[in-house]
């Protein structure tokens, strides 16, 4: 990825993604001191004293500018950007909608949401963008690889579809843990000490993760079924996960919750 990045916030998503770039110039915009910088990259604590070093000649203008900071200050920080007329730019801040973007960039700016999920912070993640009309295929392809640093990458069309993608991926994460306690707390009811019980159920969920991924041919469902016998442990306790579509519903319940709760926050 031959190209130049303005990263403006460096917190855990921006830090992440930092520390994968290897082919890339990049600067960080950044108030707080940013432990064990990569090599080669630049940090600012502020706009105006990047501006001073671009005006000198000291730092190139961007190609790609991504904003990693928290979505509460994005219209604080946002418009001052407008100036990188030429950029594409990119958002990870959950939840904004590209309008917020262009209200503060103007409605000609190539700009691109995205929706990374936690790990990505160990390049496995998964991120979908979306696209306003401004942005052209090589600011796709500036996005795409500057994301696939943490993990896959999708593209949809329809903006709408984000606040689903939102409380699947960018949720999830927290959906796979909350199992982890809940198998935990379980085993424990059931007599193991908390020590084993935890160790368990992560191990547990970690080995079939792997699995997933060393299975591409092959459906969750086949997986599920070909570790569940007939008349075994395994059917025994799925009779009870899959009893009137219980579990089925509760997250149906569970994401559109999430979902709603996106499409509020998306102004």
């Amino acid at each position: 990825m031959n190209t130049s990045i303005l990263l403006v916030g460096c917190g855990r998503m921006g830090s992440a993604l930092l520390r994968s770039w290897t082919s890339a110039s990049v600067v960080v915009i950044e108030p707080h001191p940013v432990a064990d910088l990569p090599s080669g990259v630049v940090q600012y604590h502020d706009l105006p004293s990047y501006l001073a070093a671009a005006s000198a000649g000291q730092t190139p203008a961007p190609d790609l500018v991504i904003f990693a900071v928290k979505p509460q200050v994005i219209d604080e920080v946002v418009p001052a950007y407008a100036a990188f007329s030429r950029a594409t730019f990119l958002s990870i801040a959950a939840g904004k909608a590209l309008a917020v973007f262009e209200r503060h960039l103007g409605s000609d700016a190539a700009i691109v949401r995205a929706m990374p999920n936690t790990p990505a912070a160990i390049g496995q993640g998964i991120t979908v963008c979306v696209a306003n009309q401004h942005v052209r295929p090589t600011g796709h392809m500036l996005v795409t690889g500057a994301l696939k640093a943490g993990g896959a990458v999708e593209w949809v069309q329809d903006e709408a579809q984000m606040d689903a993608v939102t409380a699947l991926s960018g949720s999830g994460p927290a959906y796979v843990f909350l199992l982890v306690e809940v198998m935990a707390k379980a085993g424990i009811a059931m007599g193991l000490t908390p020590e084993l019980a935890m160790k368990l159920a992560r191990q547990t969920v970690i080995g079939s993760g792997h699995l997933l991924q060393q299975s591409p041919a092959l459906s969750a469902a086949s997986l599920r079924e070909s570790v569940t016998s007939p008349g075994g442990t395994t059917a025994a306790a799925l009779a009870v996960l899959q009893e009137q579509d219980a579990l089925a519903t509760l997250f149906e319940s569970a994401l559109k919750a999430a979902q709603a709760r996106s499409q509020a926050l998306a102004g």
